[in-house]
């Protein structure tokens, strides 16, 4: 018997997403100058206020409220009528300096033995529904706010678009757990007053249909696009009214939405977020190289659907396990336990080597902030930098942990060449 799953995602524009973008812009500042700066930011964002706390160890200076406004200002938040702009919003910080705990069990006199950030347990999740290996329910919800937010930004067509935004995608998926078609789809879109509510929700359902998702449809693969029929049902501002949004209308805290930052609620979650964590804190590094992990196994042809977990204790370099579950649809003889020991043997999971392979001491993690942490586009770009008083430019790495690097070398292991 087929089945319906669900994903949601939501925009830039969304309390809890504007709080991440502000941790992961403050930690890419500390480390714009410091590469060994230790951070975990939380924000906090309500009608006309930022609160910025946490704790940090670094020898950078950061100006927070000059970060904070500039995400804000970015996401869309400009005018005094959102009841919170990034010029007049108040700012507090509250950062203090690192607990010297916790410090002295990830700083090691050998970088190679530096210890996990803390305990818990990171989960990484590929399947081979989408041309990036992610569920297509949370593929198609990232899509549709991305272009939602683009045609804001254009300014051409829905001119009353405001950032805060939410969207949902159901497929209907086969006997042979293959996705069969879209069978629903929900957008709710902030926007201006309008002087009738019934002409108002008629004049956003229309565009959502005639403008919005002609441009989803344009962005996804053939064997994607066929899905996307016109049976499906569409529900836009289902409440009628969403005048009220963004942190006026709900307060954001950094880490709320952890499971659209994922995997949509496929595969699993650990339950530690990721913005505004250095990559010291595991929940954060082995989330990402879990995700390589499971990606590059289901590339190289292991199974067509892979969930790896990865646990550490404070303090301590080495994982305490590794875990592989192919559910059922793998394509060679070894069972999930000696798949999971091959993994241990290709992949060195100690934090600072994570760290190495990935070029995480780097500011590349705003941009993770907004419409997922994986399945995005790996590239090359370069980044200005601010170290020991100089100022330089340098080429880094994004998203690296989306590359399908270990490929080869997993064929090589299993002997699939």
């Amino acid at each position: 018997m087929g089945y319906l799953f669900t994903s949601e995602s939501v925009s830039e524009g969304h309390p809890d997403k504007v709080a991440d973008q502000i941790s992961d812009a403050i930690l890419d500042e500390f480390l714009r100058q410091d590469e060994h700066a230790k951070v975990a930011c939380e924000t906090l964002v309500t009608t006309g206020l930022a609160v910025v706390s946490g704790e940090v160890r670094s020898t950078a200076y950061v100006d927070v409220q000059n970060v904070t406004r500039g995400v804000i200002n970015k996401i869309g938040y400009t005018k005094t009528d959102y009841m919170f702009d990034g010029n007049s919003c108040g700012v507090l910080s509250a950062i203090h300096e690192q607990s010297p705990d916790i410090n002295q069990g990830v700083v090691k006199k050998k970088a190679e033995e530096q210890g996990a950030g803390d305990q818990g347990m990171m989960f990484g999740y590929a399947c081979n529904e989408t041309d990036d290996y992610m569920p297509l329910s949370l593929v198609l919800s990232h899509i549709i706010l991305q272009e939602l937010a683009a045609i804001r930004r254009e300014g051409k067509k829905m001119k009353y678009l405001r950032p805060d935004a939410k969207s949902q995608v159901t497929i209907e998926y086969n006997d042979n757990n293959a996705p069969e078609r879209v069978h629903a789809i929900v957008v709710s879109t902030q926007h201006d007053d309008f002087d009738a509510e019934k002409a108002m929700q008629q004049v956003i359902k229309n565009d959502v249909m005639e403008v919005l998702l002609p441009r989803v449809k344009k962005r996804l693969p053939k064997r994607v696009r066929g899905l996307l029929k016109n049976d499906y049902i569409l529900h836009v501002n289902p409440t009628g009214k969403f005048v009220i949004g963004g942190p006026h209308g709900d307060t954001g805290l950094t880490g709320r939405k952890i499971i659209v930052d994922s995997y949509g609620g496929k595969g699993a979650h650990g339950g530690g977020a990721f913005s505004g964590k250095d990559s010291s804190k595991v929940d954060r590094s082995a989330a990402y190289a879990a995700r390589h992990i499971a990606k590059n196994l289901v590339a190289a042809g292991i199974s067509d659907e892979v969930l790896v977990q990865v646990a550490y204790a404070i303090g301590i370099a080495k994982p305490v396990s590794i875990y592989v579950n192919t559910y059922g649809k793998k394509h060679i003889k070894l069972p999930d336990g000696k798949i999971a020991e091959k993994v241990a043997q290709l992949f060195d999971l100690r934090p600072a080597k994570i760290v190495e392979r990935f070029g995480l001491t780097y500011p590349i993690f705003e941009e993770t902030a907004a419409y997922g942490h994986f399945g995005r586009d790996y590239c090359k770009k370069k980044v200005e930098l601010f170290r020991n008083g100089k100022k330089q430019v340098k080429e880094v790495e994004f998203f690296a942990w989306e590359k399908l690097d270990y490929v080869d070398k997993i064929r090589k292991e299993f002997k699939l060449d």
